[in-house]
């Protein structure tokens, strides 16, 4: 399925990925701020109709379906988490430790735009580890799915974890 001609649409690839990407989106979202509103299938189906839009996107294989929506997914909780920091909705960046980032943790809003300014930059470096740390963190998964999703053996994703992991955390430290 590598070649354009025969790449897939999101309609076609969804039906596909959907029960996995429901689950992961329901383990990311049961670690969020106790009060949120958004559902695991809302947030799938946002994260659908994102892909859907873009009329013209082909995915080569659910791999690559897989990481547009784990994108798309992210620019969702990106998106809420700026609307919720607004001066207008009375939210304001505040001191965190940044020990370990980790995708049982609560992220307040202001971590979670600093990480995503962190994450931009660790994508022009490295666009394999930025799409780790977009699996892992903002989708969930284990070492293991996202080495089979990745392609890489589980002691490589864990070392470009660990590399990610200590490259958010030097750059989060020089936003605070």
């Amino acid at each position: 399925m590598s070649m354009p001609e025969e790449s897939l649409n999101a309609a076609e690839l969804l039906p596909e990925v959907y029960e996995e990407l429901r689950r992961l989106a329901s383990i990311k979202l049961a670690t969020e701020k106790p009060g949120q509103t958004l559902q695991p299938t809302a947030l799938v189906h946002e994260a659908w109709l994102k892909l859907q839009g873009r009329k013209g996107d082909r995915y080569k294989n659910p791999r690559h379906f897989f990481a547009a929506a784990a994108n798309a997914m992210r620019q969702i909780l990106i998106d809420r988490a700026r609307q919720r920091n607004t001066a207008k909705h009375g939210g304001h960046f505040e001191m965190v430790r940044f020990d370990f980032i980790d995708v049982a943790s609560n992220t307040e809003d202001g971590t979670l735009l600093a990480l995503n300014a962190a994450l931009e930059k660790l994508q022009v470096e490295d666009p394999i580890k930025a799409e780790l740390v977009n699996l892992r963190f903002f989708v969930g998964m284990t070492v293991a799915d996202a080495g089979k999703l990745l392609d890489l053996s589980e002691s490589t994703v864990k070392r470009y974890w660990n590399y990610a992991r200590a490259f958010l955390i030097a750059e989060l430290r020089r936003q605070i």
